[in-house]
């Protein structure tokens, strides 16, 4: 399975840690760094953009992936929220680079037939 999601804290921290160095208001990018730390160190294939972190693997291991940086970036406020979407292809691996290698391959046919334009 593939699972893209967004994770972000809101509200003052509640670990007095991140409290002490963010005052009243941690930073947004630091939670999401963290988060983004445990989905790297996992292991599993994955890839951040600027809106999304994508992982994929088994159910139960993405999953505890998922719960701990979302766990984590709980340590920077006082509340949590988090957006999750998936794909769920049993038997089917590499998908997180196969998806993009195919739209990759459709867009560079339909350019080979176009036609050219006069300059």
């Amino acid at each position: 399975m593939i699972v893209a999601f967004s994770v972000a804290p809101s509200g003052p921290p509640v670990d007095s840690a991140v409290a002490s160095s963010a005052g009243d208001r941690a930073s947004v990018h630091e939670a999401v760094a963290a988060a983004v730390r445990i989905v790297r160190e996992s292991g599993l294939p994955n890839r951040t953009s600027s809106m999304f972190t994508e992982i994929e693997g088994e159910w139960d291991e993405v999953m505890d992936v998922v719960r701990r940086a979302t766990d984590e970036v709980g340590r920077y406020g006082s509340r949590v929220s988090l957006v999750l979407k998936a794909d769920i292809r049993p038997g089917h691996t590499g998908e997180i680079d196969g998806k993009l290698e195919r739209v990759e391959k459709a867009l560079a046919k339909d350019a080979d037939q176009r036609p050219a334009h006069d300059s």
